[in-house]
């Protein structure tokens, strides 16, 4: 396998989009001059949203961030509930639209029940509370919370859309952006022991946070900012807990996990405009909160919109681009 660096490329051979982005990273850790956008043209953005179960549906007040901007991405990409909310926003609606969607099917524990399980658990408290004694199926579960009609294939959403999921089997990450959507979301979404393993196109799929929570390498190809939407949480508001019960701890290590990929994944494409807000005071599955988990983030929302405010001014007047949001 022959593999080619971006120093022995000539000029007129074609870049792909990831190696010119590469190429400006360098550049600009070179201190070299990259060349600059054309005065006045608007940015292509791209948007990664992070995997984090129930603590996921924080994403959607920064959609209606964005709404309010007048700002649409280029490119979406997202893992576990960042996939599924990801594909309704691809898909054309807005932020206003994903949160009634989320009222609408999420509001009560017998609303979540009634759609996914029905006889099956009956007492759906004492399921989440003692841990898990069955495994769902993922396919079913984006059956039952994607809106209706909703699109069948890649091909047929409005905003390209990058799908991050595990392969069980060889141990890497595998992207969809082609073919069927809803199994390409179901096994993002496929918490281990929780689901079931997706089997989908030679792979056996499980969610896409065991290998890459916050996608920001699949959202960074060909755009001018990239915005990290990281809904993991951090450690502060727990750090003083003693009474974990074995959800919590099971979760909570996974969390570990993510926080530390994360990391890795920031520094290899550092995002121009990073969040994460706070969200341990939910736990991972209670997706009944959805209206405290919304409202908990609201204050969030205008201090994200002026960090990408900033960065969408600096490229249309070509200054300062390379400052961080949290400069």
């Amino acid at each position: 396998m022959v593999v080619a660096v971006s120093e022995h490329l000539k000029d007129t051979d074609s870049i792909i989009p990831i190696l010119k982005r590469g190429r400006e990273i360098v550049s600009r850790l070179r201190g070299e001059a990259t060349p600059p956008p054309e005065r006045g043209a608007m940015p292509r953005i791209g948007v990664a949203l992070g995997g984090g179960s129930a603590r996921g549906l924080t994403h959607i007040p920064f959609i209606e961030a964005m709404d309010e901007l007048g700002l649409t991405p280029s490119v979406i990409s997202g893992t576990s509930i960042g996939a599924l909310i990801g594909a309704g926003w691809a898909s054309g609606m807005n932020g206003a639209g994903l949160r009634d969607h989320s009222f609408a099917t999420l509001g009560t524990m017998r609303d979540i029940a009634s759609r996914l399980w029905g006889a099956q658990v009956r007492n759906l408290g004492k399921f989440f509370a003692n841990g898990f004694n069955v495994q769902l199926d993922a396919t079913r579960v984006v059956d039952a919370f994607l809106p209706q009609p909703f699109p069948l294939e890649f091909k047929d959403l409005k905003v390209p859309l990058y799908v991050v999921a595990t392969d069980f089997q060889s141990w890497h990450q595998a992207v969809f952006s082609s073919g069927p959507l809803r199994e390409a979301i179901a096994g993002s979404i496929s918490i281990p022991s929780l689901f079931k393993p997706v089997v989908f196109a030679n792979h056996m799929l499980v969610d896409g946070g065991v290998v890459n929570p916050l996608p920001l390498d699949q959202a960074a190809a060909d755009t001018d900012i990239l915005v990290g939407i990281d809904v993991n949480g951090d450690p502060s508001e727990v750090i003083k807990r003693v009474n974990h019960s074995a959800v919590d701890v099971w979760f909570g290590s996974a969390q570990i996990m993510m926080h530390s990929l994360t990391a890795h994944m920031m520094a290899a494409y550092p995002p121009d405009v990073y969040v994460r807000p706070h969200v341990m005071p939910f736990g991972a599955l209670e997706f009944w909160r959805v209206r405290e988990i919304i409202a908990h983030v609201e204050k969030d929302k205008d201090n994200f919109k002026r960090h990408l405010t900033r960065k969408v001014e600096a490229f249309i007047t070509n200054t300062a681009l390379t400052i961080r949001a949290e400069d």
